[in-house]
């Protein structure tokens, strides 16, 4: 799926969130949205991800607009891994059915995609195990276990990694990249961290004072706002 926006406007309160002429996530690409705390690359995650209205503003999901009554079925086709797991109060395995039984997945198939996913990334061995007991690593792995397993046409990553050490979120990033790659999932992933997006992004959004203020290719975009600014 390829996801436009036109005019986006988002205000809360008297302050204004997003003023975004014009963004793209194009089909199958990799987009990496960096900036600084509070430019708004969350709030931009939200609204092209279906999950807040802007103030102004359209959409279009592969060049068809978005209505309102269309909403659900989109967010259906995506998935959305937050800074936080947010796991459910029970087992790796149940945390990854349940996502999949609540889109409608029936329950053999739904078994089998949980299960690969886990195994895919290595959590197997913890399919039984209740989510009170894994280590940070061990919750994000879950999470994108999750997110994969229901085989989404966007993906969203909000700084899934971001409470990790640094070798663990680096282990991480390889192995996501290379899912990503196969998948060919369009993904936009949020990061503070610019050391994060050679190698895995297509593209590059820079967002200040809730605008996007340069989008382009990685070596072009960091060639301006290098590592550690």
């Amino acid at each position: 799926m390829e996801i436009e926006a036109r005019n986006l406007l988002l205000v809360r309160g008297r302050r204004t969130i997003l003023d975004v002429p014009h963004f793209v996530l194009p089909r199958g690409q990799i987009t990496a949205l960096v900036g600084p705390n509070g430019a708004g690359k969350t709030s931009l995650m939200l609204v092209l991800a279906l999950l807040e209205g802007p103030t102004a503003g359209t959409m279009a999901c592969d060049g068809v607009p978005v209505r309102h009554r269309d909403s659900l079925s989109l967010r259906r086709r995506m998935a959305v891994v937050f800074q936080e797991p947010l796991l459910l109060d029970t087992t790796v395995l149940g945390n990854v059915l349940t996502g999949l039984r609540l889109r409608g997945v029936p329950w053999g198939e739904a078994r089998r995609r949980a299960e690969a996913w886990l195994s895919r990334l290595g959590i197997a061995h913890l399919a039984h195990r209740s989510v009170r007991h894994l280590s940070g690593g061990e919750a994000r792995r879950v999470s994108l276990a999750r997110a994969f397993a229901l085989e989404p046409e966007v993906l969203f990553l909000d700084e899934p990694f971001t409470a990790l050490d640094y070798p663990t979120r680096c282990v991480l990033w390889r192995e996501l990249g290379g899912l990503l790659r196969e998948t060919g999932v369009t993904t936009l992933f949020i990061t503070h961290d610019y050391r994060e997006v050679p190698g895995l992004a297509h593209r590059v959004a820079v967002m200040e004072g809730g605008r996007v203020v340069q989008v382009g290719p990685p070596e072009d975009v960091l060639s301006r706002w290098p590592v550690g600014t």
